[in-house]
C-alpha cells in the first residue's frame, strides 16, 4: 500500500537545501526510518550520484517499495529491515546518514543505539543528519512543540522531543562531531554531524 505523508510532502524542499551541498561528494547514504518512501525518492531522484539505502520495520517496507516502483529511479534501494535496537550495523558502511522525524517516537535507549550504530556505520568524514524538533535548555521552543509532546507522551511514555543538550552530549561520546544546527520551518531543527576519525 502506498501510503502519504502531509508532512514529507511540506518539508522535502526545506530540508533538500540543507542536505544537497554537503552531500555533492558522498556516494552512499543509508536512511533511517524512510516511513512513506516519499523522501527517499524524491531526494535520491535530485542526487543521482548518491545510492540513496532505504531502510524500516518490516510493516512500513510496502509503502517504501512502493514509492520506489513508481518513481523509475535506479540509485533508491529497496528497504532493508532496520530496528535500531536489534540491527546489526557492522554489516555495511556508509558516506552518510539521514533520518526525519525518528528521535522523539523511539524510546531514549533507541535513540542511544542509533547514534552508536550511526557512529560504527559512517565512512571516516561521513555526515549525519537528523531532522525533528528539539528542545534547547530544558525550553521547548514553541507552544506547538509542547503541545505536541503531550500527545507524544499520551501515545507512549517513552516518546518525546530530545534535549538538544543530551542529544549532543550522546553524539560527543560515540566519536561524531556536531558542526551545525539549522532552525527549519514549523519549529524543526536540521542537526548535523561528522566522524572525524
Amino acid at each position: 500500500m502506498k501510503e502519504f505523508s502531509e508532512a514529507c510532502e511540506r518539508n522535502k524542499d526545506a530540508i533538500f537545501a540543507v542536505i544537497e551541498p554537503l552531500l555533492k561528494d558522498k556516494k552512499s547514504l543509508l536512511e533511517i526510518g524512510s516511513g512513506t518512501g516519499q523522501h527517499a525518492v524524491y531526494f535520491a531522484e535530485k542526487m543521482n550520484h548518491l545510492c540513496w539505502q532505504t531502510s524500516d520495520r518490516l510493516e512500513n517496507h510496502p509503502s517504501i517499495n512502493s514509492w520506489i516502483d513508481d518513481s523509475h529511479i535506479d540509485n533508491v534501494e529497496t528497504p532493508i529491515d532496520l530496528d535500531v535496537l536489534e540491527y546489526h550495523w557492522l554489516q555495511s558502511s556508509f558516506d552518510a546518514v539521514f533520518s526525519a522525524n525518528t528521535a522523539h517516537i523511539m524510546p531514549w535507549r533507541a535513540v542511544e543505539a542509533m547514534f552508536e550504530g550511526v557512529a560504527s556505520s559512517l565512512n571516516e568524514k561521513g555526515l549525519f543528519f537528523l531532522y525533528g524538533p528539539f528542545n534547547y535548555n530544558g525550553q521547548f521552543t514553541s507552544e506547538s512543540n509542547k503541545n505536541f509532546e503531550s500527545w507524544l507522551k499520551s501515545v507512549d511514555p517513552e516518546r518525546g522531543i530530545r534535549d538538544f543538550e543530551a542529544v549532543f552530549k550522546l553524539a560527543e561520546s560515540c566519536g561524531i562531531k556536531l558542526i551545525d544546527d539549522v532552525e527549519m520551518p514549523a519549529n524543526n531543527r536540521v542537526l548535523i554531524w561528522r566522524k572525524d576519525n
